[in-house]
């Protein structure tokens, strides 16, 4: 990471704790700076500054990958883990934030793909918190590498294999002190799926969030989702699902998808709360879907 960009993340990640009273801040820190404005395009290891997004929970990933920071003065939540690349800039944008890594207690994931799970490893190592999922995505952090029951498998880079990784049941809450996490089963983008809801409060304002796993249906040239119709029921279970949970503040995997950037940071335009967000979010996945599956069953169609 070059150093103008860390001094930043020092320097506005202090100001924010100062101001917001938040646990664990840095004494004697350099003056605010202005935070990293991101692109909505930005590369998934484009360094970003770390930002409140609401209460105790604090985006702590790149430009192009998300992850949070869930804390509370019992211990914290990580959710996600970026690339394998970004898993010493999550560490640096807990640190700047004026957060111990070693009070990070439990680590969580969307899903099983080295984008959101290659940094795990590094921050595993760094925290010695275990990683946490369900148990379709058990095997291939364990192994770093996917198999044929992914969509994908044959366009996916391997990553670092996670040490220690324990299952969680579809819809079990993780606890870390007053910490509760929800474990929402969206399998789909991969079978392994997850999204997360818990709630974050500034004061009396609280407002739950949904950290809604990918809901694109892309793979490689060998699937075919038409030839998985068991498969496509359980995406279509997720789709619904997302759509219905109760939700003020989406957050998703890739920030562009849920148009984050626009929403917190130095170039939001866009209001932060929005309670049809994950109904609007499902919808197009839906919409993505029923392409898919039609233009498959097109080129079936036109195949002599």
């Amino acid at each position: 990471m070059k150093s103008g960009v860390f001094q930043s993340l020092v320097a506005s990640g202090a100001a924010w704790l100062v101001a917001t009273g938040a646990a664990g801040a840095v004494a004697d820190v350099p003056p605010p700076a202005a935070p990293a404005v991101c692109a909505a395009d930005a590369g998934w290891n484009d360094p970003a500054t770390p930002l409140r997004v609401h209460g105790n929970t604090w985006y702590v990933g790149t430009c192009g990958i998300s992850a949070l920071l869930v804390t509370s003065d019992e211990g914290h939540v990580l959710v996600d883990g970026a690339t394998p690349q970004a898993g010493a800039l999550i560490l640096a944008s807990i640190r700047a934030l004026g957060f111990d890594p070693m009070d990070v207690k439990a680590i969580v994931l969307s899903h099983e793909h080295f984008d959101h799970a290659g940094g795990l490893a590094e921050v595993q190592r760094a925290t010695g918190a275990p990683v946490y999922a369900r148990a379709p995505a058990v095997e291939t952090l364990e192994r770093g590498a996917s198999d044929r029951s992914d969509p994908q498998l044959e366009v996916l880079e391997a990553f670092p294999p996670v040490a220690d990784v324990r299952t969680i049941a579809d819809d079990e809450l993780l606890r870390v002190g007053p910490i509760a996490l929800r474990a929402i089963p969206t399998p789909g983008h991969t079978a392994g799926g997850t999204s997360w809801t818990w709630n974050a409060c500034d004061g009396a304002d609280c407002k739950r969030i949904v950290y809604a796993d990918s809901l694109t249906a892309i793979s490689d040239d060998a699937w075919r989702f038409g030839a998985h119709p068991d498969y496509v029921a359980a995406f279509r279970d997720t789709l619904a699902r997302v759509a219905a949970l109760d939700c003020d503040i989406l957050v998703t995997p890739h920030p562009s998808a849920s148009a984050l950037w626009t929403r917190i940071g130095p170039a939001a335009n866009a209001p932060l709360v929005d309670h049809d967000a994950c109904r609007a979010y499902a919808q197009a996945a839906t919409a993505r879907l029923d392409k898919r599956l039609a233009d498959e069953a097109a080129a079936d169609a036109a195949t002599p």
